[in-house]
């Protein structure tokens, strides 16, 4: 029996009827490269899940919950469980494009999980034979996890258990069997007395927690003091992205190279891979709410997960959730698209040197020592009181993936999107993994907030493209210059002219550079030398002309 931390029962507490907790991660796979060209089958997947089921405790847990909510709940093995009662199985109507299969993933994420039972589910789509990128016959598998079981590197790991590294069926990672803590459920009494302990404890965690963070509460607060003084001014405007929000949820998504982010990153020293996902982001935002008259005047503030798992093999293995959080302005206001990139690398270093977003980070931090009926009663006051989107506008989650391929019952996983929670006051989410040299931009928002979804890819996209254009610019090769014959020549640099120089004259060359020069130099004065002998010929010729003219004239 394994206890919650707080951190993951605040996704069971901030969870409502119309906004569920929980992620879907999709992964696409293709058939072809399966030895032999055998055709994956239902009861094939199902197999495959049985046998790494051993691997990962994950899949057997369920909640158990304490009366009132006194404590925090439990993970315990549930004595009933059943592998089939988890997996699904659908086929997309024809022609099986990707607009309906985003409609299917979106649906299929509007849906609640089974509490009751270990919170997760598999649904296995086939018919995706008109999607652009993709060979025909390709299928996809989404699993969907509840949000108090993992974070992001967490799903990670869950994954590479049930992956292969080859389509001949290696295990991604070495399979070892967990330590499962076995034993009888304490009784009622017991867990009662534990919750009891566990409150009392709580404020002084709390409090040690606020110590830790006293350095960077000073520098806010020196920071709070500036902006009063008119240096600067925080705002959070709003949106149409921040109100309460639907059940209807709307998804797309758009694969890129990794390549062009690292080409972008590259505009400027110091610019990371996130910043560039941020910028990406930002310009898409800015085109779409210009394209309904909506951009505010201040900047969208942009609420961004961080990873807080340790280094190192223990942290990587670490279940539940280990995050942390900063909020940072993306600047929408700024129209150039070069400054608007610089403008957020100073942001995103100012927030991760704790100069900036500490009240995001001290948030998280502090939830985690929070006793659970407190926890509750303040995720409850903070949904209904809107003060989500007095935080931030909308999520943007950079997730690192495996840059490797992976497989599974020899079927080559060619792409992966995934779908977020979202929560009343924070309409938009923007989720971006990476696997295999491709990063996902996944939109996740309501039927409501983002109608035309379709034209919000279009702006994600040509967001993307004015910085790639300005990535051109800056590696283009030197442009060719005119001669006074009309062809084409290399405009040299100065290094080029020097070296050009060096080759003509043979100054501060090799032996071979002097003997060119030597050769040169003699074919000059075999030039002159016939030159000489020209004019001397025309002279002689030109004399006797004259001589006879002078001799008629006498």
């Amino acid at each position: 029996m394994h206890q919650l931390s707080p951190q993951d029962a605040q996704f069971l507490y901030a969870e409502t009827e119309h906004n569920l907790t929980h992620v879907t991660s999709v992964a696409i796979y293709d058939p072809s490269t399966v030895p032999g060209g055998e055709v994956v089958r239902y009861t094939d997947i199902i197999a495959h899940m049985r046998e790494r089921l051993a691997y990962n405790p994950l899949f057997f847990r369920r909640l158990l919950r304490l009366p009132l909510e006194i404590d925090y709940p439990y993970w315990i093995e549930d004595e009933y469980f059943d592998l089939e009662y988890h997996m699904q199985h659908g086929r997309l109507p024809e022609p099986g494009d990707w607009r309906q299969f985003c409609i299917h993933m979106a649906r299929y994420h509007s849906r609640p999980l089974d509490m009751n039972r270990p919170p997760w589910e598999v649904f296995v789509i086939e018919g995706l034979d008109n999607v652009e990128g993709l060979p025909k016959g390709c299928y996809a598998i989404a699993t969907k996890i509840h949000h108090a079981a993992v974070d992001g590197a967490s799903l990670m790991k869950f994954f590479a258990t049930i992956a292969d590294k080859d389509n001949r069926g290696t295990p991604m990672v070495p399979l070892e069997e967990p330590t499962i803590e076995g034993g009888e459920i304490p009784p009622m009494p017991a867990l009662v007395s534990r919750a009891v302990r566990n409150n009392l404890r709580s404020p002084l965690r709390i409090a040690e927690t606020v110590m830790r963070a006293a350095p960077g509460l000073v520098q806010a607060a020196q920071d709070s003091v500036a902006r009063r003084d008119g240096t600067e001014k925080p705002s959070v405007p709003p949106t149409r992205f921040n109100v309460d929000l639907s059940p209807h949820k709307m998804f797309d998504a758009r694969v890129v190279p990794l390549e062009d982010l690292k080409r972008i990153k590259n505009l400027q020293p110091g610019v990371t891979v996130n910043d560039v996902v941020l910028a990406i982001c930002s310009g898409a935002l800015r085109r779409y709410l210009m394209a309904h008259n909506e951009l505010p005047e201040d900047p969208l503030v942009a609420w961004v997960p961080i990873n807080a798992r340790p280094r190192g093999r223990d942290g990587g293995d670490m279940p539940g959730n280990n995050i942390s959080a900063m909020t940072t302005p993306i600047f929408t206001d700024v129209a150039d698209p070069l400054a608007r990139l610089k403008r957020i690398n100073q942001s995103t270093r100012a927030s991760k040197e704790a100069r900036s977003g500490i009240s995001a980070r001290l948030m998280t931090d502090i939830t985690k020592h929070v006793p659970a009926a407190t926890q509750i009663l303040a995720s409850r006051l903070l949904l209904r009181s809107g003060a989500a989107a007095r935080m931030c506008n909308l999520f943007i989650s950079n997730v690192p993936g495996p840059q490797v391929p992976m497989y599974m019952n020899g079927a080559r996983m060619v792409r992966s999107v995934g779908l977020a929670p979202l929560a009343d006051g924070m309409g938009l989410f923007i989720g971006t993994p990476s696997y295999d040299g491709q990063m996902s931009f996944n939109v996740i928002s309501t039927r409501e907030l983002l109608p035309d979804i379709e034209f919000f890819m279009t702006c994600l996209e040509d967001s993307l493209a004015e910085l790639l254009a300005l990535a051109d610019e800056q590696t283009a090769p030197v442009p060719r210059k005119k001669t006074k014959a009309g062809a084409t020549r290399a405009r040299k640099t100065p290094a080029r002219r020097k070296a050009a120089t060096k080759a003509e004259t043979g100054g501060g060359g090799s032996a071979p550079k002097k003997a060119v020069a030597k050769k040169k130099t003699v074919r000059r004065k075999a030039s002159a030398k016939t030159a000489a002998k020209a004019q001397a010929k025309t002279r002689a010729k030109a004399a006797p002309k004259r001589s006879s003219k002078a001799r008629s004239s006498s």
